[in-house]
C-alpha cells in the first residue's frame, strides 16, 4: 500500500510552473523572471500552446444505471436531493425537478430504515413518470445494516455511495465496508468510493501524521491530510477489487472544502490511479461565493484532462431553487466547451449608453424561453444547442456581435434612432422598430430554429 514516502517531492518544495523559453521548457518558480529572454516577469506562452485542455485522463468506464462515466464519455452531471427521503412525493418531485433541470445522474439519501423502504416506491414512481435517471444510495454509518434489511433498496439503486470514514470504526471498519462492497457484486452495483476531509479515516491520518514525525516533519499537517485522503481512496478501491467488485464499477472521489486542496488532491489521485474519477467542492457555500469557489477548483482540474462526472454542491437559500446545481454544472461545462446542453445568448453588460432595460428584459425572456424548451427542442431540432443568439443594447458593439451569431439583434442605445437591425448568419436581414421590438425578434428566433434545425 502507499506510504509517507511515496509522496511527490513537489508537494514539498516550493511551487514551479512549466514554461516555454526559447524553444526549451524548464522550471522556474512562480515570480522569478529571465533578463536574458524576458523584458516581463512572467513569459507567456504561444497562444497556440494555450489553446485548449490537455487531453482527457485514460480512467475505466463505470456504467451507471446506463449512464457511462469515465471511459472517456462526456462529463457527466449530476446532484443530490435535499428531501427526507421517506417522504416519496417530496422525493419524486424533486429528483423529477433535478432530472428536467439536465441532472444525469441523481443521488438521495438513505440514512434510515424508513428512507431504505421508500426507495423501490420511489424508483416505480419515477418510471411510471417516464423519468429513467440513476438513483444513487448515499450510505453512512449503517450502509451495510440497511442493505442486507432491504434488498429492494439494494436492488432499485443504480450505484452506492459509502465514505470510508464512517463506513466503520476499529476493528468494524473493514467488515462492515466489505458486507457493503459484497451486497454491490451481488447486485452487479457500481460504487462510490467518497472520501471526504470533514469525515477522514482518522486512523489512517494519525498513522501517517506519526510517520511524518518520526521523519523530522518534513512535511506540513495539510500535506499529509491531503495524502490521508489519496491513501484513504485507492486503499478502499483496493479492498473493494479484493473483494469481487471489479475495477469497473469503482468510481472515486475525494472532495475537501479549499480550492487549492481540491487541486493538489484531485491532479494527484488522477496520477496514481485509474479509476473514474467525481469532481466536487464540498460546503462550497451559498450564493455567488458557491459558485465561484465550485468553478473556479473544478475548472482547473478539468482543464488538465481530469474528471469524469462532477457535482456543484451548493448551499440553497430557504425555499430556493436546488435545480441550480444543475444549471451552474452545465454552464460550467459549456463554458468551457466540454459540452454543449444549451444555446448561447450574448448580452452585453450595459452601460451608460444603456439606460433603457429593454435589452436585459429581453435577453432574460430569449434565456428562460431556450432553457424551458430545451426538453422538447433537443428532441425535435438535433443540434440546437449550438445555437448562438445575441442581444445587444446600443450601437458600439451591437451589430458586430450580432454578426457574429446565428441570429443577433442590435437594440437602440441612448439618445440612438429607435430601429434594431437584427443579423441572421452574420448578414442583415431586417430592422425592427415600434413597440413589438422584443415579441417579433422572439418570433424570429423561433422561425430561424424551425428552419435551420427542424426536419
Amino acid at each position: 500500500s502507499p506510504r509517507l514516502t511515496d509522496i511527490p517531492q513537489s508537494w514539498l518544495t516550493f511551487p514551479c510552473h512549466k514554461r516555454r523559453i526559447n524553444s526549451r521548457t524548464v522550471d522556474k518558480p512562480r515570480g522569478t523572471r529571465d533578463p536574458a529572454t524576458s523584458s516581463r516577469p512572467e513569459e507567456e506562452a504561444p497562444m497556440s500552446e494555450i489553446d485548449g485542455p490537455l487531453a482527457r485522463r485514460s480512467s475505466v468506464a463505470v456504467d451507471v444505471g446506463g449512464v457511462i462515466v469515465g471511459g472517456g464519455a462526456p462529463v457527466v452531471v449530476q446532484s443530490m436531493t435535499n428531501t427526507d427521503t421517506a417522504d416519496v412525493d417530496a422525493t419524486v418531485a424533486q429528483v423529477a425537478a433535478l432530472h428536467r433541470a439536465g441532472s444525469e445522474i441523481v443521488r438521495i439519501t438513505v440514512d434510515r430504515d424508513e428512507s431504505a423502504a421508500a426507495v423501490p416506491r420511489i424508483r416505480e414512481r419515477l418510471e411510471r413518470l417516464g423519468i429513467d435517471v440513476p438513483l444513487v444510495g448515499d450510505f453512512h454509518y449503517i450502509g451495510h445494516k440497511l442493505l442486507a434489511d432491504h434488498p429492494a433498496c439494494a436492488e432499485a439503486l443504480a450505484k452506492y455511495r459509502i465514505n470510508p470514514g464512517n463506513v466503520g470504526f476499529k476493528e468494524k471498519k473493514d467488515k462492515q465496508f466489505i458486507e457493503i462492497i459484497e451486497k454491490a457484486v451481488l447486485n452487479a452495483k457500481p460504487v462510490r468510493i467518497g472520501v471526504n476531509w470533514g469525515s477522514l479515516d482518522q486512523a489512517l491520518l494519525t498513522k501517517l501524521m506519526d510517520e511524518n514525525q518520526a521523519q523530522g516533519s518534513p512535511m506540513s499537517a495539510r500535506a499529509v491530510m491531503r495524502e490521508a485522503i489519496i491513501q484513504s481512496a485507492l486503499l478502499s478501491a483496493e479492498l473493494a477489487e479484493q473483494t469481487g467488485l471489479p475495477r469497473n464499477r469503482i468510481i472515486l472521489s475525494a472532495k475537501v472544502s479549499q480550492v487549492q486542496d481540491l487541486i493538489g488532491v484531485y491532479l494527484e489521485l488522477a496520477k496514481r490511479s485509474d479509476h473514474a474519477l467525481h469532481l466536487g467542492l464540498t460546503e462550497a457555500g451559498m450564493g455567488s461565493k458557491g459558485i465561484v469557489a465550485s468553478s473556479a477548483a473544478l475548472a482547473i482540474v478539468m482543464q488538465q484532462g481530469v474528471g469524469d462526472t462532477i457535482r456543484i454542491s451548493l448551499t440553497p437559500e430557504p425555499g430556493g431553487d436546488r435545480t441550480k446545481e444543475v444549471v451552474v454544472a452545465q454552464e460550467l461545462l459549456q463554458v468551457m466547451g466540454f459540452r454543449q446542453f444549451l444555446p448561447v445568448v450574448a448580452a452585453c453588460p450595459g452601460c451608460g449608453r444603456t439606460t433603457s432595460t429593454v435589452f436585459q428584459e429581453l435577453a432574460r425572456t430569449i434565456e428562460d424561453d431556450l432553457r424551458r424548451n430545451m426538453p422538447v427542442w433537443r428532441e425535435k431540432y438535433p443540434g440546437v444547442e449550438a445555437l448562438q443568439v445575441a442581444v445587444m443594447g446600443c450601437i458600439v458593439n451591437g451589430p458586430g456581435e450580432s454578426k457574429h451569431a446565428d441570429i443577433g439583434i442590435s437594440l437602440p442605445g441612448t439618445g440612438e434612432s429607435p430601429a434594431a437591425p437584427v443579423f441572421i448568419d452574420g448578414k442583415k436581414a431586417a430592422t425592427l422598430r415600434g413597440p413589438k421590438i422584443a415579441e417579433e425578434f422572439q418570433d424570429m428566433v423561433a422561425d430561424y430554429i424551425e428552419n435551420r434545425f427542424g426536419s
